[in-house]
């Protein structure tokens, strides 16, 4: 049997005001294996953003082991958590987090910066990316000159274009109508059929949970396991 993607076990992340300890994760064991698309359901405050920070190498953990892609990630060196970040890791934020003065082609192209691909091998890189989302014809646009539902296919061309092992997506919905949230869930769930990615994502929406293939509820810090 192939080992997970991500395996998490007995992970403990805790914050400190002044001298007093709030524990934001307890005890949180996780596995997920490649190809999987796994919803994080719970109201705000839960730990949902802090477990995907971890996931990512954003932040660290209190205690605990958390593999990614065989890679105890809390031992990789601060230098070079950019270059595994860059290679195992794709993001989708809720605001999109788009640079204003780059066209959706350039916004896309920046993580191929930190790869070895020519100029040529990151123009069909990015051109493929924004033929997945369906804005091929709107690579030379600036974000301000798109809807907020396209710039989200600006960011998810962005998250995938480096081809990493697990997209990570925090309310990647949360600031989007009814329509352009439907659409964007629906590119979500065609590349995790379609293009065998991994993705996490993190919502508080129901309508959004329904697209995963897995769905895993935090309360208060703790993991609720099994299907919902």
């Amino acid at each position: 049997m192939a080992e997970p993607l991500v395996s998490i076990k007995h992970l403990y992340k805790s914050f400190y005001r002044d001298k007093i300890e709030i524990k934001v994760l307890k005890n949180i064991n996780l596995e997920v294996n490649s190809g999987e698309f796994v919803g994080l359901i719970g109201p705000s405050g839960s730990g949902k953003t802090t477990l995907l920070n971890i996931i990512s190498a954003i932040d660290t953990t209190t205690s605990g082991s958390i593999v990614v892609g065989g890679m105890e990630i809390n031992t990789i060196k601060e230098k070079e958590l950019g270059s595994w970040r860059n290679r195992n890791i794709g993001f989708i934020f809720q605001l999109y987090n788009l640079i204003p003065v780059l066209t959706a082609y350039e916004n896309v192209e920046l993580p191929l910066f930190l790869t070895n691909l020519s100029s040529k091998e990151r123009r069909e890189h990015v051109e493929t990316a924004l033929r997945v989302v369906g804005l091929e014809d709107r690579m030379d646009h600036y974000p301000r000159q798109l809807s907020g539902g396209e710039e989200q296919r600006v960011a998810i061309a962005r998250a995938f274009v480096t081809d990493p092992k697990i997209i990570l997506a925090d309310e990647p919905t949360g600031d989007l109508d009814y329509q352009s949230a439907k659409e964007i869930l629906h590119l979500m769930k065609t590349l995790n059929e379609k293009f065998n990615k991994t993705l996490i994502m993190v919502t508080h929406d129901p309508e959004a949970e329904k697209y995963a293939s897995r769905r895993l509820r935090l309360l208060k810090g703790e993991l609720i396991d099994g299907q919902l």
